[in-house]
């Protein structure tokens, strides 16, 4: 147990030693400890989870950006003709995986914040980031985005039956 004073202080105790007091005090005290303390854990894994997706979709993010740079972007373009390009070969992972663009996604899910993605499971995050080594490698193969989008559908299809297959039981994170 630690206890300090002054303006910050207060009493600190181990959970176990808490949940011990708590019972002390009476069984319903207890029981309403015990069920915050689970609460929060389920907050805490919930953000963890969340986090843990955003990093999954970093993982090949630069790989396909620069593959994009270096054999799609002009030198002659502007940051905004340029961010158009990077906008319409993400659009392409997109049509591939989930059959629809980040702006059709928006326009049917006005009520939701943030993009596509961040509705993705983690198996469809997994899927995208090897999809964007893939495009990466396609774009740098000079591969017309109308045989890649075709290509990459066809790896998404493959990729998620196997990800999603009931005998397979390796999803750490779902």
């Amino acid at each position: 147990m630690i206890s300090k004073s002054g303006r910050y202080g207060g009493t600190y105790a181990h959970k176990d030693i808490a949940f011990k007091f708590a019972s002390w005090i009476s069984v319903e005290f207890e029981l309403y400890i015990v069920k915050e303390f689970q609460r929060l854990k389920a907050e805490e894994q919930k953000a963890l989870g969340w986090s843990a997706k955003r990093e999954l979709s970093k993982i090949n993010y630069r790989i396909h950006t620069d593959a994009i740079k270096q054999n799609l972007i002009p030198i002659e373009v502007t940051k905004a003709q340029a961010s158009i390009i990077y906008a319409n070969e993400a659009d392409v992972l997109n049509v591939a995986m989930f059959g629809l663009t980040a702006k059709q996604w928006r326009d049917t899910n006005i009520g939701l914040k943030g993009n596509i993605r961040d509705y993705a499971s983690i198996n469809e995050l997994i899927c995208l980031s090897n999809m964007e080594s893939l495009n990466a490698v396609l774009i740098e193969r000079g591969v017309p985005q109308s045989e890649r989008l075709i290509k990459l559908n066809q790896i998404a299809i493959h990729q998620m039956s196997v990800l999603e297959n009931e005998g397979n039981k390796r999803n750490l994170l779902k």
